[in-house]
């Protein structure tokens, strides 16, 4: 055997042992995975319409009056009940996606509360963050190519005037960073160039260093298919990563970044090493700290668990399996065709690469109910 045919199987080998290895545990997850043995739910028992749980009666009774409300002429109880965040900028947000989302239906009531608030910031960035759905809906998600010319004149109309309009509501209430999240949020279509962008990200974060969504635009803003690159989106990532305080999801961005980058570029793109699998365990540990009912986990959970498995980190990601539970409506699962069986794979290779033990018999159920009550 010739010295370079060695040098190309040592090279190679620990990447075919991992490959046949992976294969193995693909039939066994396939062929003879017990989940209730490992303190996982049945695969029947498996729900691909949602992420994680329902929101609590309480929280959704609450939604449907504001909705009701605001449909039937009132619009005061939506402006109390995004009052009632007060400066919790991420529960502030939240409430006003919810009242977004209430205008899109009809938005006669927001007219009124301009006309009778103008100078409330919460009415005018709804107003101006309307203009940017409004906007991308005329757009749609076709490449630029495929948008016809007057939509596309009418998008790039739109975008400045919601970037004015969120300005105008800054002014308004000078803490408030609701109307930088819609402006970091507006600029990427509005063809803002990074000297142009950066003061708005610096509006922003001077407002709300740790804002989740303004965090979550900011990286759409640096990946590669919009103004930045696989470099400067990475680099944004971790620096959110770094700097999340204790309780907030804000890690979750750097998971997130992962995933536009292996969409863009491919599994290769997958950063590799000590480092990176270190920083997939610190986002497992970070958001160990959030709250449980804290609505972004869920999607979290599912998006890190498929990267604690791309990195062969298969304890971390049955963990993570565990702490699901049966819900599997979300990517990377829902991506794959069946959610079910996409995610009921997923957690059967991590059983089998991680050496995880079967439960006694006497406890599995008891295990089960533990970990995936609700």
């Amino acid at each position: 055997m010739s010295l370079l045919l060695i040098a190309v199987l040592v090279a190679f080998a620990p990447s075919l042992i991992r490959s046949y290895r992976r294969s193995q545990a693909v039939d066994w997850a396939r062929t003879r995975f017990d989940p209730a043995a490992y303190g996982l739910v049945a695969t029947g028992m498996l729900d691909p319409r949602r992420a994680g749980p329902p929101a609590p009666p309480g929280s959704q009774e609450n939604s449907r009056a504001v909705a009701s409300a605001a449909w039937g002429g009132n619009w005061r109880p939506a402006a109390a009940h995004v009052r009632a965040a007060g400066d919790d900028w991420d529960e502030h947000w939240s409430r006003l996606e919810l009242l977004a989302g209430i205008a899109q239906e009809d938005d006669a009531w927001l007219t009124a509360w301009r006309s009778a608030e103008p100078g409330d910031c919460d009415a005018a960035t709804l107003e101006a963050k309307q203009l940017v759905h409004q906007a991308w809906a005329i757009r749609g998600r076709g490449y630029a190519h495929e948008v016809p010319p007057r939509n596309m004149a009418e998008f790039r109309r739109l975008l400045p005037a919601a970037i004015e309009a969120a300005h105008r509501a800054a002014l308004l209430a000078p803490d408030n960073p609701a109307p930088w999240v819609v402006m970091v949020t507006a600029a990427r279509g509005a063809q803002y160039t990074p000297d142009r962008f950066r003061p708005l990200w610096d509006g922003l974060a001077a407002r709300a260093p740790y804002h989740y969504e303004g965090h979550w635009q900011g990286m759409q803003y640096w990946c590669a298919k919009w103004f930045g690159s696989n470099r400067t989106m990475m680099a944004f990532a971790r620096r959110a990563m770094d700097k999340a305080p204790a309780g907030s999801p804000l890690a979750g961005i750097y998971v997130h970044a992962l995933s536009e980058l292996t969409t863009r570029s491919g599994a290769r793109a997958f950063p590799t090493g000590w480092a990176a699998r270190r920083r997939l365990k610190a986002v497992a540990a970070s958001l160990a700290a959030v709250p449980a009912e804290d609505p972004r986990l869920p999607v979290l959970r599912h998006v890190l668990a498929g990267h604690l498995d791309r990195a062969g980190l298969f304890t971390d990601a049955l963990e993570q399996f565990r702490l699901i539970g049966r819900w599997c409506g979300s990517g990377p699962w829902t991506d794959r065709g069946n959610p079910v069986a996409a995610f009921d794979l997923a957690r059967g290779v991590a059983v089998r690469l991680s050496r995880a033990k079967p439960l006694p018999e006497g406890t599995r159920n008891t295990k089960d109910m533990v970990h995936h009550r609700g």
